[in-house]
């Protein structure tokens, strides 16, 4: 924190050199991406936040962060001697970004932004927002008093066989092409990095957790250009790219090739994951330019529903990752009684025994490793000063997930320790009764996933329980473990469900300063039947794990969730059982025991 003061000052020296009177940090890169490379942590840099949720403003006088309810805690820690105030969102006295700027600053104030880290929309919304203020598009000031700051990630990235994809690059393009219209006189723009991924079967390591490479993508009517470091690619991958169409050139050649776009092209984007400074720089010349006709983006509705060679991934990457957790449990039953375990040393462990598969590339997310109190935490993260001794008493919640190279994986368990209390069994039958509800939906075709959120919830809401996070997210095919455009949640989403989506189901309840409970597999939508009553949609569930039973409250289960319950543990032993040794199977065996 001695160095926050000392920072906001250059950056304050800045803003008078350049008559700006506030500027703006957010915690995206380029990209738009959930997880950003060391080189774009400038929100971290500035404030000395680490969470992964933030926004920072900074004016002459003043400087306050943005962040919500997840890190709130977190926040108050690391911003103590900061002189940036914690601004928490979702509160009713806490102002927004544009309240704060339009109360703190005199009307006709500059309001500046790196014009690459605010999408088109997002900048077109604020600048109204902020109105008489102007909003304006001045540069990384970031860069210029951030001193050592890191490079550009140089991490190797690698094509994915069409074997693993299911599709050619060729074939991806020809799809895109199709729906994103783009005709002899149009030029497609992509800045997303699991949609480039995606598109060009293209896996990489720039971001932790996420398989992407930093790079942008264009795709016109009669070739594809593929912008990104050439020393990431092999001469091989480069040529088999060439003759699939695709131009390779430098990252640092996509804003010049913008900029000489020909003034008789339409160019189409997604204003939504555009950066201002691509739209501007268009606009300067008087190009045309088109919104992607699918709001969500072409790319991502294309992405989110898997071909059959992404499902059969995902069924394997289950079994790799049920096998690791089965060998992982196992260890921790083990080791609990006779040396220190702490939530830290879980994470790391879950990592090792993941890592024994031949196929593993990295975990998808940071563990969520909460015993007790911890687990009330919802993205708790376990540090030298938080981590937890696990003894043999109370409920410890566990979010992990892999990276293989034939699937995303993302699963929750919380198991209890010893003896639940009449408490603790009751809250975790009723979220694994929303989570056996969601996995046994039946519903019509078009259905969205608010329609399905109250599924989840229900058996909660009913005893005066709710949990404040979403339901269920998509997840990416050996890419991002949050991916949209699908959802479930009580929020309004119009994207419906399609048959081939892989989603979470994870409904909990957390009671604040005792314990945490979740339980959360991945589910595939998939079709049911069809008759004179339309088409009708279900879930396969895909995670491959068993579900603690010891604090189940089974006169809170009917027959058929129990019929579920039991069914889900067959399958589990069943498909698990080729992989055990003798001694695994028998510990499995006894965990998927009917009840």
């Amino acid at each position: 924190m001695k160095n926050i003061p000392q920072k906001l000052d250059e950056l304050r020296s800045l803003l008078v050199k350049n008559k700006i009177d506030a500027y703006i940090i957010p915690s995206n890169d380029p990209h738009f991406s959930e997880y950003v490379a060391d080189r774009w942590k400038s929100r971290e840099w500035i404030s000395g936040f680490t969470g992964s949720a933030g926004t920072v403003v900074v004016t002459l006088y003043e400087a306050a962060l943005w962040t919500d309810s997840r890190y709130f805690l977190q926040a108050e820690q690391q911003l103590q001697g900061s002189g940036i105030a914690l601004m928490k969102m979702g509160l009713p006295e806490v102002p927004s970004i544009e309240q704060y700027l339009t109360k703190r600053l005199d009307a006709g104030s500059v309001v500046g932004v790196d014009g690459r880290l605010f999408s088109a929309t997002e900048f077109e919304k604020l600048s109204k927002n902020i109105s008489p203020n102007k909003l304006k598009v001045a540069g990384d000031l970031i860069d210029q008093v951030w001193k050592d700051r890191p490079l550009l990630p140089a991490k190797p990235a690698t094509l994915l066989d069409t074997s693993i994809a299911g599709l050619s690059t060729e074939q991806k393009i020809d799809l895109v092409k199709c729906y994103a219209r783009v005709g002899k006189d149009d030029i497609l723009i992509i800045s997303a990095l699991d949609e480039i991924a995606w598109l060009m079967n293209l896996r990489g390591a720039d971001i932790d957790y996420n398989p992407v490479a930093v790079c942008y993508a264009a795709i016109c009517y009669n070739k594809a250009i593929l912008f990104i470091a050439p020393s990431k690619l092999s001469e091989k991958d480069v040529a088999s790219l060439n003759s699939l169409g695709v131009e390779v050139r430098s990252y640092e050649e996509f804003e010049p090739f913008v900029e000489k776009i020909d003034i008789t092209k339409n160019v189409i984007a997604n204003p939504r994951k555009t950066n201002i400074l691509v739209k501007q720089l268009l606009q300067h010349r008087s190009v045309n330019t088109i919104d992607d006709p699918d709001v969500n983006g072409t790319i991502a509705s294309l992405k989110a529903v898997k071909n059959e060679t992404e499902i059969a991934g995902f069924r394997k990457a289950m079994e790799h990752d049920g096998v690791a957790l089965t060998k992982f449990f196992m260890w921790l039953e083990e080791n609990l009684a006779k040396s220190d375990v702490t939530e830290c040393k879980v994470g790391e462990k879950l990592r090792e025994y993941r890592a024994q598969s031949p196929d593993f590339v990295g975990e998808s997310f940071g563990s969520i490793v909460g015993y007790k109190e911890h687990g009330a935490i919802v993205h708790y993260s376990a540090t030298k000063e938080t981590d937890a001794k696990i003894s043999g008493e109370g409920f410890l919640l566990i979010d992990s997930g892999g990276q293989y190279k034939m699937g995303t994986t993302d699963i929750t368990r919380t198991v209890h320790l010893s003896k639940p209390t009449e408490k603790e069994a009751t809250d975790y039958t009723l979220v694994l009764k929303g989570m056996i509800a969601l996995s046994m939906a039946v519903f019509p075709s078009g259905t969205r996933g608010s329609q399905l959120d109250i599924l989840a919830r229900g058996p909660m809401l009913k005893a005066g329980l709710n949990y404040g996070h979403g339901t269920g997210h998509g997840v990416g095919h050996f890419l991002n473990v949050h991916e949209g455009p699908q959802s479930i949640r009580m929020q309004e989403n119009p994207v419906t469900l399609k048959v081939g989506m892989v989603t979470s189901n994870e409904p909990a309840v957390y009671r604040s300063g005792e314990y945490g409970i979740r339980t959360e597999n991945l589910v595939l939508c998939v079709p049911h039947l069809t008759n004179e009553f339309g088409s009708f949609e279900k879930f396969e569930t895909l995670t491959l794990f068993p579900i603690d039973t010891t604090p189940i409250k089974k006169e809170l289960l009917s027959d058929e969730e129990v019929c579920w319950l039991n069914s889900y543990h067959e399958e589990t032993y069943k498909r698990l059982l080729p992989y055990l040794s003798g001694k695994e199977a028998t510990w499995l065996r006894l965990k998927t025991q009917p009840i």
